[in-house]
């Protein structure tokens, strides 16, 4: 329709300029040039052109802003359907494995989000993983015990509110569970619910890091690897410093120094039997030693003293020649042992034990042996090598 409008105009404008094209007015003539530009194709042509762009660009633009009020309803829609949702809503068990992957001090921070999660983030089968990765190797069952017996002390000497007292200090006073600070804001019903139970393993594993908790364990070669305690272990009551990733050590009152710093993990142990630093410990292994097995023994410098577990190796009576095919040193009723970081010329090189009415023997000269126990684990023995000195002790 349109094209035919064009076609009509275009034809009466053409007559019209004809009829006026010989005219020798001037004003007729320009007059008439300026229809012959109007019938021109090329007028047409960037008429419709314009024409055209500027609706495109009219309908684009409506329809870019129509998607963009819709964009805007649906991030909208999005955003209050996500306000609705929680951590909570998770099912259990997605929950529980989200949970598992935190570490300790996620785990407090996510304990001061509300009680609901105060509940699940202090669960002893979170933290349990926790307790044994990094706490396993020197924590044992004298450890243990020392904990059971904090928590009874604890429960007769601290009401309820100095309990959530410490427990907030443990959290509060050392990085990185400085942040995990629970509201105290609230009712007495509701400091019972945030507060942490002593017998957790949680408590114990925050007792632990913020050094609050002194736990028994041995030290090898206290004093830093002084001489007269070279290749050997003791009890200790042990703190940990977080700051610097290392232990203070208290020894027994007796002996050259009573604490020790700066003490690497390497150095530490559990206590490998249950008997205390000042009781004999019953051998099991006496009838089993032979030439060449390692074993550890007690030794004290006099009674008044703790026992120390000293590294030795079971050598050849003197009646033997050491040839291992004409050898009877594993049935004779005495046992050589040596040690051989000091020099053959040392009165502590070696020492012989009975077999069969074993006790602690010495004198105040050269200290007391006590219990004897055999070393079976490979990594029991390669411990005691690395600690090897550089040279003979004098």
């Amino acid at each position: 329709m349109l094209l035919f409008l064009i076609s009509c105009f275009s034809f009466i404008l053409l007559s019209k300029s004809l009829s006026l094209k010989n005219s020798k007015h001037p004003r007729m003539k320009m007059s008439c040039e300026r229809r012959l530009l109007i019938l021109s194709p090329w007028f047409w042509e960037g008429l419709l052109s314009s024409f055209m762009v500027s609706w495109f660009q009219k309908g684009r633009l409506g329809m870019m802003n129509s998607l963009s009020l819709k964009k805007r309803n649906i991030v909208v829609e999005e955003e209050d359907s996500s306000r609705m949702l929680s951590l909570l809503d998770l099912p259990e068990l997605t929950l529980d494995c989200i949970l598992e992957r935190l570490s300790p001090a996620g785990l407090c921070s996510m304990a001061g989000v509300c009680s609901s999660f105060r509940q699940r983030c202090t669960s002893d089968h979170l933290w349990e993983k926790h307790m044994k990765h990094k706490w396993g190797k020197v924590i044992g069952p004298a450890a243990y015990r020392e904990w059971q017996w904090h928590i009874a002390s604890t429960n007769l000497l601290l009401s309820p509110t100095t309990k959530q007292k410490g427990f907030l200090g443990s959290l509060t006073n050392i990085s990185p569970f400085a942040w995990f600070r629970p509201s105290l804001r609230n009712s007495s019903n509701q400091h019972k619910k945030s507060d942490l139970p002593l017998d957790s393993i949680m408590s114990c594993y925050l007792s632990l890091e913020t050094g609050k908790f002194w736990f028994p364990a041995q030290v090898y070669n206290r004093e830093n690897g002084h001489a007269g305690f070279m290749l050997s272990c003791y009890d200790a009551k042990l703190s940990y410093d977080s700051k610097t990733d290392t232990f203070q050590a208290r020894y027994s009152p007796h002996g050259r120094r009573t604490t020790e710093e700066n003490i690497s993990w390497d150095r530490l142990r559990v206590p490998p039997v249950d008997t205390s630093s000042y009781d004999l410990h019953i051998s099991d292994s006496l009838f089993d030693l032979k030439p060449g097995d390692h074993i550890e023994i007690q030794w004290r410098r006099n009674k008044e003293f703790p026992y120390g577990w000293w590294y030795g190796v079971v050598g050849h009576l003197e009646s033997c020649n050491g040839n291992e095919n004409q050898c009877h040193c594993q049935y004779t009723d005495t046992v050589m042992l040596e040690f051989n970081q000091y020099p053959a010329s040392s009165r502590w090189r070696k020492t012989v034990i009975s077999r069969k009415d074993h006790r602690e023997v010495g004198n105040e000269a050269d200290g007391f042996y006590g219990g004897i126990r055999k070393l079976y684990k490979e990594e029991e023995i390669s411990m005691w090598k690395r600690l090897w000195p550089n040279q003979v002790l004098e």
